[in-house]
């Protein structure tokens, strides 16, 4: 019997999304690789490793984002699961209230935790 992809992913990105809930950069990178990629929503830079994507979520988190999956598109290769579709966030605080985005996670499977080794996230280009 072959993995439910559905519901492992959406445990992953509830883990994710709790995270951010959190405020504590430090949570949301123990979910990423040590070697990820992340090319952000709300960022001109691609960040390279734990460092830059610290950086990155030190500053996304003080607007306290909570985000929903709208659509998820998930495929399972070996230890390798990607899923791309669309999210919206929605923002507590700061001047942006709401962000459609196109996402794509893609997850390793490294012993027996699922990490994040690619996240790409770019706002809807037609709102």
């Amino acid at each position: 019997m072959g993995v439910d992809k559905e519901s492992l992913f959406s445990e992953l990105f509830n883990s994710w999304n709790a995270a951010l809930q959190t405020g504590e950069p430090d949570k949301v990178i123990k979910l990423y690789a040590s070697n990820a990629i992340l090319i952000s929503t709300l960022s001109n830079f691609i960040r390279h490793n734990h460092d830059e994507i610290q950086d990155y979520f030190a500053h996304f988190l003080v607007s306290r984002p909570n985000g929903v999956i709208d659509e998820a598109n998930i495929r399972i290769f070996n230890d390798i699961l990607i899923c791309s579709g669309i999210y919206t966030f929605n923002f507590a605080l700061g001047p942006v209230q709401t962000v459609k985005a196109r996402f794509t996670f893609v997850y390793q499977r490294l012993m027996d935790n699922w990490l994040i080794v690619e996240h790409h996230s770019s706002a809807m280009p037609q709102q």
